[in-house]
């Protein structure tokens, strides 16, 4: 069986059948994309490409190490660049406290040159207290989980997708693919 989220208005996917349900979109439109994920997810590169395409302003907040997110970028170099900046927790002074409180987040939302309020950012995460701090910050978040997380574990998120792939980005006011 499918449950939505406390909110009402969102995307919700069960983990083990792999369809959706869609209620309701009525997104708030955002300006500015974080992802932290868990290395390169299917969909993740074309989704990238299109934001920055665009001249949607997007960066990276992640909770992991700086020899960590090295090793994982190490082959997407050129990737890496489309991206404003980027923020990890547990070197980055400014951040006072990990996930799932919302520092890293917020951090990374002040460093865009324009800096937008929390409601203007999507966060892209695979983990429930990413999701939680995304939420604590005020921000929007779309969750990419494991296949084998319990459907309770996504709690709190904008839109649960099975992949990247599924994402639409025009439920949140921003252009929609060319394809």
């Amino acid at each position: 069986t499918h449950q939505p989220n406390s909110n009402n208005n969102q995307l919700v996917s069960s983990t083990q059948s792999y369809y959706f349900i869609l209620i309701m979109c009525t997104f708030k439109p955002v300006t500015h994309v974080i992802f932290d994920m868990d290395g390169l997810l299917l969909g993740a590169e074309k989704l990238v490409r299109h934001l920055h395409k665009h001249s949607i302003p997007i960066a990276i907040a992640s909770g992991g190490a700086q020899d960590s997110f090295e090793l994982k970028t190490t082959n997407h170099k050129e990737f890496v660049t489309m991206f404003s900046h980027v923020v990890l927790a547990s070197t980055d002074p400014e951040v006072q406290n990990g996930k799932p409180a919302p520092d890293v987040f917020l951090v990374c939302a002040n460093r865009f040159s324009d800096t937008p309020k929390p409601e203007q950012c999507l966060v892209f995460e695979d983990a429930p207290n990413g999701v939680a701090a995304g939420v604590a910050a005020g921000m929007q978040v779309v969750m990419v989980p494991d296949p084998r997380l319990d459907d309770k574990m996504t709690k709190g998120a904008s839109q649960v997708l099975k992949s990247l792939e599924d994402f639409r980005p025009e439920l949140f006011g921003l252009p929609k693919y060319d394809d």
